[in-house]
């Protein structure tokens, strides 16, 4: 499996972790990873809010160069994956479209290829049974709540690749890792993420009843799979009894016994180290 690959500004920066522990798993996986040469900020979350043409012009450039290299796009942030499919849905469904982005960003756009997400192509395309092939020690007796968020799942018309209310895919890889994951209502519900800056007192009050929920229903831990929902949930939280939050490839990783995963886990702000020690993780 080859994909051309975004890896998105926070791979390469705050959300470091998860740009190793994905190229990390991919390589696992077998899955190939081309770098998109050149490539350029999405836009997520500020740049598309300010106009329509910018909205569709940084994502679109990147989406240009990707088709060059004649394989769909493989994209780990969530909200970079929001963005890409928004423009590549457009410019599918509209020559005029096309034509329009074609001169704000120069170069020729046609739409040819998808836009996927790594946990829709690890589970739905590569599937579970090769996952679980791959674990070498199993995560077990370690009690998680899957997060989606916003971007993941929703709008359905746009990324649709799992239930918008209630997506299992994150649940279904986490348990082939050996967790056991909780059931309960929050996986789906705003983090905030839009609102850190100018609104920081709504991004503490959901984010506190996103922690409150997870730890309700018998969670150890959170996992999510976008940047800014692991940056709001990991730095808004206070006291001593905090909730781990994690990448889904963080723990794909530490399954399949992938060297140095205390690097990744190192670069938490609520530390994993005690939870994992207590299962004989780490």
């Amino acid at each position: 499996m080859k994909y051309a690959f975004y890896p998105g500004c926070t791979q390469e920066s705050t959300a470091e972790e998860f740009g190793s522990s994905s190229k990390a798993v991919c390589q696992k996986l077998g899955i190939e990873l081309k770098e998109i040469p050149d490539w350029n900020c999405c836009g997520a979350s500020s740049g598309h809010f300010l106009n329509d043409e910018l909205t569709h012009a940084l994502p679109g450039r990147n989406l240009a160069i990707a088709e060059k290299q004649g394989l769909d796009t493989l994209v780990v942030c969530a909200a970079c994956y929001l963005r890409l499919r928004s423009t590549q849905r457009e410019a599918k469904e509209s020559p005029e479209f096309r034509k329009r982005l074609a001169e704000l960003i120069d170069m020729p756009y046609e739409a040819k290829y998808e836009v996927k997400h790594l946990l829709d192509v690890v589970v739905n395309d590569l599937g579970l049974e090769e996952v679980s092939n791959r674990v070498k020690k199993p995560l077990k007796g370690l009690k998680l709540a899957a997060y989606y968020g916003c971007y993941l799942v929703r709008p359905p018309k746009i990324v649709a690749f799992d239930d918008p209310e209630n997506p299992t895919t994150m649940d279904r890889l986490l348990e082939s890792l050996g967790a056991e994951v909780v059931d309960w209502g929050g996986k789906v519900d705003c983090c905030g993420g839009s609102l850190v800056l100018s609104r920081t007192e709504i991004v503490l009050k959901l984010t506190g009843d996103l922690i409150k929920g997870a730890r309700d229903a018998g969670a150890e831990a959170m996992v999510v799979a976008c940047p800014m929902c692991h940056s709001n949930l990991d730095t808004r939280q206070s006291g001593k009894d905090r909730l781990p939050i994690l990448y889904f490839t963080e723990l794909m990783g530490l399954a399949f016994g992938i060297p140095k995963t205390d690097s990744w886990f190192k670069k938490h702000l609520v530390s994993p180290f005690n939870l994992l020690k207590s299962h004989d993780l780490i």
